[in-house]
């Protein structure tokens, strides 16, 4: 198949590799991947359920752009700033990881006066950074406006010099930095500009037919770990229009036939 693993598989006579760690070093791979980008793009579905005019005015400008018999792709990218600063505002008001990963002093250290010693494991907060009112205010409340003008990949952004020219943290930093940080990037615009293309996303609705408040609170609303992702809570997601559901239908059978199939067992 041209998989990863299937190189791994080809060339472990050279790695050494056990079956454990070859398992380990698949799901590694594929969580890495994926629960992280998931429950990001859960965070700007539970957003979407309050804030509606985000919603509303970031369809304004992909309906300018993109109509209705096809999907966003890629190279939408540059004409879509709102969208794009969509996706960096869902990374940062509810980053997939608070508390990023632990990194460790290579060697003795001073960073602003501190003295920080060989082999201190070295936390980075994250949601404090993403929160912090000064940088972004109203740090609450999801806006993408906080991103304005912002087209820069996070990708670039993170390789500067000056370190308050960085989009959010989401990634990581220094030389631990997600590895994954070009396709991650371009997945999650992807998600999320084909969720507000396709779909109307509103706040669910109790049993008298009034919308439900949604749980935004970090301690209630969201799951406890070193990853994070927002708990089940109701919404009403529905197709923009007849066309565009023909749209999504004809692009997913498009995707089973040409990238699905070749996943399938054999018979």
């Amino acid at each position: 198949m041209g998989s990863l693993m299937d190189l791994v598989l080809d060339q472990n006579d050279k790695l050494g590799l056990d079956r454990h760690e070859t398992y380990f070093l698949g799901g590694t791979l594929m969580e890495g991947g994926s629960d992280t980008s998931s429950s990001i793009i859960l965070g700007f579905i539970h957003a979407m359920t309050k804030w509606g005019n985000v919603l509303k005015k970031a369809q304004a400008e992909i309906d300018s752009v993109v109509g209705e018999d096809r999907t966003p792709v890629w190279s939408d990218y540059q004409n879509l700033p709102y969208i794009a600063a969509t996706v960096k505002e869902a990374m940062r008001w509810r980053p997939a990881v608070p508390l990023a990963f632990p990194h460790a002093a290579a060697e003795d250290d001073w960073i602003d006066g501190k003295f920080i010693p060989k082999g201190s494991t070295v936390i980075l907060n994250s949601w404090g950074l993403h929160h912090d009112k000064k940088r972004f205010p109203n740090p609450d409340v999801f806006d993408p406006d906080h991103f304005k003008g912002q087209m820069a990949l996070a990708s670039e952004l993170s390789t500067s010099a000056d370190y308050e020219s960085r989009d959010h943290y989401g990634y990581g930093a220094g030389r631990r930095l997600c590895p994954g940080i070009h396709l991650a990037e371009r997945n999650l615009f992807l998600g999320i500009s084909k969720l507000i293309w396709a779909f109307s996303i509103e706040p669910g609705l109790d049993g008298q037919g009034k919308p439900i408040e949604p749980d935004f609170n970090p301690a209630t609303g969201y799951s406890e770990g070193f990853l994070v992702c927002a708990k089940d809570f109701p919404c009403r997601i529905k197709p923009r229009s007849e066309a565009r559901r023909a749209t999504i239908t004809k692009e997913y059978e498009e995707a089973q036939r040409s990238v699905f199939s070749k996943y399938e067992n054999p018979q």
